[in-house]
C-alpha cells in the first residue's frame, strides 16, 4: 500500500509541473552560462598559478606555461619547505586563526543577542554606537598607541583582542537573531531556561547557518591579514601571509643564497608556490561551510 502512495504521490507531483515556456527556458539557460563563466573566471587562474609552481625554470622564462606543468619538478615546494621560518609562519597562521575565531565569535555572539532585544534599555543608543564605529575610526596611529599603552604590541595578543568585533558582522548577527521566533524562546522561559540557557540551547543551535558564516568571515581575516601583524608583532610571530608578502616583494632569499642563480634569486616558481600553500587550506574549508549559506535560519522551527 505504501508504495502504491508513494507511486499517486509521484503521479500528482509530475502532473502539477507545467512546462517551461521559451523565455523561461531561455533565461534559464543565460543564468547556467553566466555561472559557468565565473566559475572558469576563478579557476583558471588558480589552475595557472598551481602550473607555474610546478613547472621548470627555464619553461616560465620562455613563456611555455598555460594550464598544465612544463617540465614537472616540485622543486620550488622543496625550496619553501626548507626555509627555517616556514612552517613556523605556517604554525602561527593557524594559531591566529583558530584563536583570533573562537574569541570573535564568543565576543559578537555575547554582544549581538541582547542587542537583538528591542526592548533593552539603551538599544537605540548602542546601535547607533556600533554603526558610527563602524565608518568613523581613530586611524592607524591612533590605534597603534592604544595597543602600545595596552602593552599588546610585541605579543601575539595585539593580532587577537583587537579584532575581536566587527561592526559589520555583529549587525548580521543582530538581524539575524531578531529573526528569531519568539514563541521558542518565551516557551523556553516556561520551561525554566534562563536567557543563557536559551542562547547557548536554542538560539546558536538554531542559527547555525548565520553562525557558521560569520566565522568563516572572521577565519578568512585572520588567515588573511598580514599589515597588522607587521605593525605590531615580532618577527618570530609572523604569520605565513606576511612571509608571502616578503617573499613577493623580494626582501626575503629563499634558499641557501650561496651555488646557482636559481637558489640566490626569487623565481616566479617559488612565488606561485607560496601562494598555493598559503591559500589552500582556507579553499579547502569553503566546500564544507557551503551548505550552511543556503539554509533558512529557523526552518522546521515552528510549525503548525
Amino acid at each position: 500500500r505504501s508504495s502504491d502512495l508513494k507511486m499517486m504521490k509521484e503521479k500528482e507531483i509530475v502532473k502539477s509541473r507545467k512546462p517551461q515556456s521559451f523565455t523561461s527556458k531561455v533565461f534559464n539557460f543565460a543564468i547556467y552560462v553566466i555561472m559557468v563563466l565565473v566559475v572558469i573566471i576563478c579557476v583558471i587562474p588558480f589552475i595557472y598559478m598551481l602550473a607555474l609552481s610546478l613547472s621548470g625554470t627555464k619553461a616560465i622564462l620562455n613563456n611555455q606555461v598555460y594550464l598544465l606543468p612544463v617540465d614537472f619538478n616540485v622543486d620550488a615546494y622543496r625550496q619553501i619547505f626548507e626555509y627555517p621560518n616556514f612552517f613556523r609562519s605556517y604554525g602561527n597562521t593557524f594559531l591566529y586563526t583558530i584563536l583570533g575565531t573562537s574569541i570573535a565569535m564568543f565576543m559578537t555572539i555575547m554582544f549581538a543577542y541582547p542587542l537583538s532585544k528591542v526592548d533593552l534599555r539603551g538599544h537605540k543608543f548602542f546601535i547607533k554606537l556600533v554603526v558610527f564605529s563602524m565608518f568613523f575610526t581613530g586611524g592607524m596611529i591612533p590605534n597603534y598607541l592604544l595597543v602600545s599603552s595596552l602593552h599588546l604590541a610585541g605579543t601575539r595578543f595585539a593580532m587577537l583582542l583587537p579584532f575581536a568585533i566587527n561592526q559589520f558582522n555583529l549587525i548580521i548577527m543582530v538581524n539575524s537573531f531578531q529573526s528569531f521566533p519568539h514563541e521558542l524562546e518565551e516557551a523556553a522561559l516556561i520551561d525554566g531556561l534562563g536567557y543563557w540557557g536559551i542562547l547557548r540551547r536554542v538560539v546558536i543551535p538554531l542559527s547555525k547557518p548565520v553562525v557558521a558564516t560569520i566565522a568563516l568571515y572572521y577565519a578568512v581575516f585572520f588567515w588573511n591579514d598580514w599589515f597588522n601583524s607587521l605593525i605590531y608583532l615580532k618577527s618570530d610571530q609572523y604569520p605565513v601571509m606576511l612571509l608571502l608578502r616578503n617573499i613577493v616583494n623580494g626582501t626575503l632569499m629563499v634558499g641557501d643564497g650561496a651555488g646557482s642563480a636559481d637558489k640566490s634569486t626569487i623565481g616566479i616558481a617559488i612565488k606561485t608556490a607560496v601562494i598555493i600553500t598559503s591559500t589552500l587550506p582556507i579553499i579547502i574549508i569553503y566546500p564544507f561551510l557551503q551548505k550552511y549559506f543556503v539554509k533558512g535560519l529557523t526552518v522546521g522551527a515552528v510549525k503548525g
